[in-house]
């Protein structure tokens, strides 16, 4: 596979630059039921949320397995609460559905929203002050405004912290256009952004956390414990993770790794430890460090074999499991 330049990674680790965003989709969430029904439908405490705060979900069914992701906020601009789910573009139709079913004598309506308006991601531990040179706040981590520019108005969020911050922008494509060249910072690749990706750990739906025929993923082995809430109340497959927290750990957990070898020809590839198999890895790549380029992957790992500390070997060579997640790279 080609590989970025090492100096670009570098770029967004010391200081910051910016790429189009492709792949988000929104549903704005409103009517006087919203706050109580989106409660009982995501994982997390939604009619905890005040004004501009978000929080990370999981959508479940009754048997606890995962149907999508999303990063809910409250909206900041409406009397009564309403909320934007903030997904990925290949899931949200998915999503959409899913929640429709549940809707029956609520007072809720799903809308799309900003289909078509434009995408940035600013992103580097020099973000905040590329974006204050433009004159637009450097919000903390799952904070949402809507802010002006000199270009036109915007809409800027932040997803959850990582190793550097980031920041998401969304406002008609001239207004996007004329806030990328007032930056004046490099535009980073989407192969950098999964560099990033695997050195943070985060698992991307429908790469690492699967709804399919062959794999459906359950909360607690994707190792987003910020994505449950406990006290919250019922909610759509809240049995199932409350079960699965009383037994106290599942037997297959979401992990980074180090690999020693050559990448694997395709994904999943299957672990095997001890001679029995002990996981899979879902996504991996060859990122530039200072010392050169590192094989980093994520995946699941049975747990049982990491307390007999057995090596983890694929079709390429071998799979360390990293103690923190963000330690791999």
């Amino acid at each position: 596979m080609p590989h970025s330049e090492p100096n670009e990674l570098a770029v967004v680790l010391e200081s910051a630059g910016y790429s189009p965003i492709t792949d988000r989709a929104f549903l704005r969430v409103t009517g006087s039921d919203a706050s109580r029904w989106l409660n009982g439908m995501a994982s997390n405490s939604i009619q905890a949320l005040q004004p501009g705060e978000g929080n990370y979900n999981f959508f479940l069914n009754a048997q606890g397995r995962i149907q999508g992701d999303a990063t809910i906020y409250r909206e900041t601009t409406a009397e009564t609460a309403e909320f934007l789910l903030v997904t990925g573009g290949a899931q949200v139709e998915t999503i959409q559905k899913h929640l429709d079913h549940f809707i029956i004598m609520d007072d809720v309506e799903l809308t799309p929203a900003y289909a078509d308006e434009a995408g940035l991601l600013v992103v580097g531990k020099d973000a905040g002050k590329a974006l204050a040179k433009i004159g637009l706040p450097a919000i903390d981590p799952l904070r949402l405004v809507h802010a002006d520019t000199e270009h036109g108005p915007v809409l800027l969020f932040s997803p959850a912290s990582g190793q550097v911050p980031a920041y998401e922008l969304r406002g008609d494509t001239a207004t996007i256009s004329g806030v990328r060249n007032g930056l004046q910072i490099p535009e980073i690749s989407s192969e950098t952004l999964e560099f990033l990706r695997l050195l943070d750990a985060r698992p991307l739906f429908g790469q690492d956390i699967r709804n399919t025929e062959t794999a459906r993923d359950l909360p607690q082995e994707t190792s987003q414990t910020h994505a449950l809430h406990f006290a919250k109340g019922c909610y759509l497959g809240q049995e199932i993770v409350e079960r699965i927290r009383s037994r106290g750990q599942v037997h297959r957990r979401f992990a980074a790794f180090r690999l020693s070898g050559e990448l694997p020809e395709s994904l999943p590839a299957p672990l095997v430890a001890g001679g029995k198999p002990a996981g899979e890895l879902t996504s991996t790549a060859l990122v530039p460090s200072a010392e050169g380029p590192v094989l980093l992957a994520l995946g699941y790992v049975r747990q049982e074999a990491v307390d007999a500390k057995l090596e983890f070997t694929y079709s390429g060579g071998v799979a360390t499991p990293q103690r923190d997640p963000r330690a791999a790279g």
